[in-house]
């Protein structure tokens, strides 16, 4: 696959970097190596690998997936400018 210089434009015009028409040959070229090192790591063969999430065999730590309060309502009201019966108090902005 190739990019050329209209393709890098639009590519830089939806990423919302501005490039001047000077600079889209030269990024261009640089998306051009970013896909062919891509194409190298594709004729790696991996058959077989277990996929990792680090290069040191671990478990991720797991808890108890259960609901509750936090039991903070007072820590989180303290904050409030107004709060009442345990709520945090607004002004009234309907008519």
């Amino acid at each position: 696959m190739s990019i050329d210089q209209s393709t890098a434009a639009k590519v830089a015009k939806l990423a919302r970097i501005k490039v001047e028409d000077d600079a889209l040959p030269a990024l261009a070229d640089e998306f051009n190596n970013i896909l062919g090192f891509i194409e190298q790591l594709n004729e790696v063969d991996v058959e077989g690998v277990e996929p990792m999430t680090s290069v040191t065999p671990q478990r991720l730590k797991r808890r108890k997936d259960e609901v509750t309060d936090g039991n903070q309502q007072d820590k989180i009201l303290a904050n409030a400018p107004d709060a009442r019966e345990g709520f945090f108090a607004v002004p009234k902005v309907v008519e």
